[in-house]
């Protein structure tokens, strides 16, 4: 049951992905603003809700380890899988000025997290976090709406752009499924890996940090084939953002304490590298930034590598 639910859960989230995206590229449109303002706050917040499902339901019934893994198996995972992959696909370009903002944000945001951790997670960290992505989530719609001139917001075409209700329709849709294969991925995913006796952290870092990157992982690479490269990057980032603001203060809630010492010898310098290669790609010299097949190629051997770490470290 469990392998079979494995293939159902995939299917299913790859037909999610097509409404989630067409549904957000029209709202969008319709609401005027550029589709990288959707992708960080609408599409990279939807995308985000399977890490936060998991990290509350883990907190609750004492998996912290699980939560924590998540959280930053899942950025990890966004990043060395879903960029990697999608570029073997098509190259990401990233077009907006504003992305380049972005970037340097969201290193800044991985490292005060890094910095929180090592005096370990308590309320007032998990408080801190959420007013951090308060403001960052004000910040973003501000700076979008300022310079949206700038951003060349593609007027919609009543003969080729869906409808406010068929777009909102679209989009709720495609999001309900994405949470629900995610959602039944992981059951499976979890029980298969509790079987082989894989601990909670290993299980958060590795099978359900990719099972809930799935989402973004289908919304980027649609989103590329569909030419919105700058709906790719912003859902990754946002996506990001909301992990470590979000996901991953829900354990400080519940009162984790101490953090274990292979998530910050370990994991969290892995994100950072990640981040910051991110923010080197993105950034580019001379011209807009780009991830070629071959350096998202580059990303994706990483980040097996990675895996494999950690495969190791738990037998």
């Amino acid at each position: 049951m469990e392998y079979l639910a494995l293939v159902v859960a995939l299917c299913l989230l790859l037909f999610s992905a097509n409404y989630f995206v067409d549904g957000a590229v029209a709202v969008a449109q319709h609401l005027g603003v550029s589709p990288l303002l959707i992708g960080l706050t609408i599409v990279g917040f939807g995308t985000s809700v399977p890490e936060i499902l998991v990290a509350l339901v883990a907190s609750l019934q004492g998996n912290v380890g699980l939560a924590v893994g998540n959280a930053l198996g899942s950025n990890i995972a966004n990043i060395g899988l879903i960029l990697g992959a999608t570029a073997l696909v098509a190259p990401v370009m990233f077009h907006s000025r504003l992305l380049r903002r972005e970037l340097p944000v969201l290193l800044l945001i991985t490292i005060f997290c890094y910095l929180l951790a090592w005096n370990g997670l308590s309320l007032v960290d998990g408080f801190a976090m959420l007013l951090l992505l308060l403001v960052f989530f004000y910040w973003v719609i501000q700076t979008a709406l300022h310079e949206k001139p700038a951003l060349e917001v593609e007027a919609p075409n009543p003969e080729k752009t869906l409808s406010k209700i068929r777009a909102g329709s679209y989009l709720a849709i495609g999001l309900v499924g994405l949470v629900l294969s995610s959602k039944l991925l992981v059951w499976a995913a979890v029980t298969i890996a509790v079987a082989f006796g894989v601990s909670d952290l290993v299980i958060g870092l590795t099978v359900v940090a990719v099972g809930t990157s799935l989402p973004e992982l289908a919304a980027a690479i649609s989103s590329v084939l569909k030419g919105k490269n700058d709906l790719a990057v912003g859902n990754v980032i946002g996506s990001n953002v909301y992990n470590l603001l979000a996901v991953y203060s829900i354990p400080a809630f519940v009162g984790v304490g101490q953090v274990e010492h292979s998530v910050l010898e370990r994991d969290f310098p892995v994100l950072i590298g990640f981040t910051a290669v991110l923010f080197l790609l993105g950034w580019g010299r001379k011209s807009e930034g780009l991830i070629s097949r071959w350096k998202g190629g580059g990303l994706l051997a990483v980040y097996l590598y990675y895996q494999w770490i950690v495969y190791q470290s738990s037998v």
